[in-house]
């Protein structure tokens, strides 16, 4: 099966210390302001999702969203959600614990859109939390 977003070991650790600490939480793709093009991540019922953000998969147990607009640029696009160093200048949950969520993105491979293309529905859209 091919998934449209993953996440580092790195990052997964620090997806489970934070919900630890906040509770459920769930990720939104920026489409580019403040922080660039960074996932943002928060608590749960902390972000108001609209009808046009799309569901594009599950990471460490957390729902990951972008807005649909973005989505058509970057739905051949694999994304892998990793933790560096820094922080950003941003509201996600991450920021005061000195590192920062990135997307590191590839283009899917022929094979992986054929996959795409025949054993699942486009993502979901709307708001489901």
């Amino acid at each position: 099966m091919v998934n449209r977003v993953d996440i580092t070991p790195a990052a997964a650790a620090m997806v489970s210390k934070l919900t630890e600490r906040h509770g459920p939480l769930l990720f939104h793709q920026s489409g580019g302001c403040c922080d660039g093009s960074a996932p943002m991540c928060y608590p749960q019922g902390e972000f108001h999702l609209g009808t046009q953000d799309v569901h594009l998969g599950e990471i460490a147990g957390a729902p990951f969203y972008m807005s649909a607009f973005q989505y058509e640029y970057w739905q051949h696009t694999h994304l892998t959600i990793d933790l560096v160093p820094g922080r950003g200048s941003s509201f996600s949950v991450e920021a005061p614990e000195g590192v920062r969520f990135i997307t590191r993105s590839r283009l899917f491979s022929e094979a992986e859109l054929a996959e795409l293309a025949k054993s699942s529905l486009p993502p979901e859209q709307g708001s489901t939390t």
